[in-house]
């Protein structure tokens, strides 16, 4: 029989919560936001036209009127070609305005936007195009469809308007449907857990650097700022010179990426000649964070709050906020819960305050795409089971202890790869770490640190012994490989172990 869910309390969260109520099943649901996608976009073509929508660097500059009109034309396009309600388009070009005016036009056309990786082999991109039962696909290479403008009547919010893939670290990716109301919500908590202003002035920009067919960039970014009128920035692929230029040329005030990427830019020689001075947010996740980097973010961008954040693509991006004023003296928490989730912790143990985090919420997916028993498997009476293992503490803070299978087991000792992760990037020289299970015959399993550095020599030995200051004996790496290269990550910055653990070679055992 599974465990019981011990519900995680509110009476703390710093986050607005007027404006929800709970519908017949006690999911929160917010009252008094616009209904559908369509409607979010259409108050600001009517209200401001010529405001500056979408910015492709070294390409295409579309107002919200012009991006109207190129995806109703889209839509016209897709709908001369079959496209109907929910049918499936598949969106390959590359980040960019190709990539927005593709998906607006799907979803005017009533269809479901599948957006595929990019980055993905060729018998992945069959894979994902064949579970999805895509009716008409648009690799990067393809032109836009085009067509007499249209835009489908009465959208229901319920409707399924995209598929995001899952990562597909432990086999097959899945599907995961995003609808209108989702959307929405997760916009609508952005918005009040970061404190992004409603009005006009100061307008939000937001530099996208992350793929658009990952929820971070297209739910995060690209539709937070449509939801307020502000503008996305698009780079079609991360580089730090560019980056670092966009900063002043673009008048950047909105910033999510990973920590290793932060880490990287603070030290780039073209960072201090930026111009930072409109930046107010500077956000990140999808990695363990050192104080000290947290520290030196607030010194880099004085006029920011920095915020800390943890989602899903299973739930539509952030389900916990750790604001500004907890940045720095709680660094290993991703925060509360944002308004229109609930969270609960299934037990592991006798504390009922550590366990696997389970979440529901109108941003949270109702199962996957065709996949019936993996739905049952994730989802068990109305709450999605993350697959993170969690520690709740006193004022309702989410600190991640570590994924299920993540866990190293050295001799009945429980071990936290991410705990170890988030010690390894306080060392002096280490800009990414990821923590692994090196099998052992005597312990069962021993714990392994892969480790980059993007400066000469690191020194392995002041690495360990920095672990040994800071941790127990027994979570202490005794295994230790430095790699040249940035470890492989996901597009939302998620570390790919399956795939570290196929490249990496461990050595001798440190002493």
């Amino acid at each position: 029989m599974p465990r019981p869910v011990t519900p995680v309390p509110r009476s703390r969260t710093p986050f607005p919560q007027e404006g929800l109520t709970r519908d017949a099943h006690g999911v929160p649901r917010y009252t008094k936001v616009p209904a559908t996608l369509l409607d979010l976009l259409r108050r600001h073509v009517d209200a401001r036209p010529e405001a500056e929508a979408v910015v492709e660097l070294g390409g295409e500059r579309l107002t919200y009127g012009r991006l109207w009109e190129r995806a109703a034309r889209v839509a016209g396009g897709l709908r001369a070609r079959g496209v109907g309600r929910g049918d499936r388009v598949a969106v390959r070009y590359a980040a960019g305005t190709n990539w927005v005016v593709a998906f607006w036009g799907t979803v005017m056309a009533g269809g479901i936007a599948v957006a595929v990786n990019t980055r993905s082999a060729p018998p992945e991109v069959e894979f994902v195009l064949g579970d999805a039962g895509v009716k008409v696909d648009l690799p990067d290479d393809a032109p836009l469809p085009d067509g007499p403008p249209y835009v489908t009547a009465d959208p229901d919010p319920t409707d399924v308007v995209a598929l995001f893939y899952t990562s597909g670290t432990t086999g097959r990716p899945k599907g995961v449907p995003t609808t209108h109301e989702a959307f929405v919500t997760s916009a609508e908590n952005m918005v009040r857990c970061l404190d992004i202003p409603r009005t006009v002035g100061p307008e939000l920009r937001t530099l996208i650097s992350v793929p658009l067919f990952h929820v971070t960039a297209c739910n995060a970014q690209l539709m937070v700022a449509a939801y307020v009128g502000g503008a996305s920035v698009i780079m079609p692929t991360l580089d730090l010179p560019g980056l670092t230029e966009a900063l002043t040329a673009e008048r950047i005030t909105f910033l999510v990426t990973v920590p290793a990427v932060y880490s990287l830019l603070l030290r780039h020689p073209g960072f201090a000649g930026a111009d930072v001075s409109g930046v107010r947010t500077v956000a990140y996740g999808g990695a363990p964070i050192a104080p000290a980097l947290v520290r030196s973010l607030r010194e880099a961008f004085p006029r920011a709050t920095v915020i800390n954040g943890y989602g899903m693509t299973e739930t539509a991006s952030l389900i916990t906020v750790l604001p500004d004023r907890d940045a720095v003296d709680h660094a290993d928490s991703v925060g509360y819960a944002v308004p229109s989730v609930d969270l609960g912790v299934v037990p592991i143990g006798d504390d009922p305050s550590t366990g696997e985090l389970v979440v529901r919420g109108a941003n949270v997916t109702t199962g996957y795409w065709n996949r019936p028993a993996a739905t049952a498997e994730t989802i068990v009476d109305g709450w999605l089971h993350t697959g993170d293992i969690v520690r709740i503490d006193e004022a309702g803070r989410v600190h991640i202890v570590d994924r299920i299978k993540d866990i190293i087991n050295r001799g009945g000792e429980n071990v936290s790869s991410v705990e170890v992760e988030a010690v390894l990037l306080s060392a002096p020289g280490v800009a990414d770490a990821a923590v692994l299970a090196v099998p052992d015959d005597v312990m069962g399993e021993k714990v392994g640190a892969v480790l980059f550095s993007d400066r000469d020599g690191l020194d392995v030995a002041a690495v360990i012994a920095h672990c040994r200051d800071r941790l127990a004996d027994f979570k202490v790496p005794q295994y230790a490989a430095v790699v040249t290269d940035a470890l492989p990550r996901n597009a939302g910055g998620k570390l790919l172990k399956n795939v570290l653990r196929e490249q990496v070679r461990w050595g001798a055992p440190l002493r």
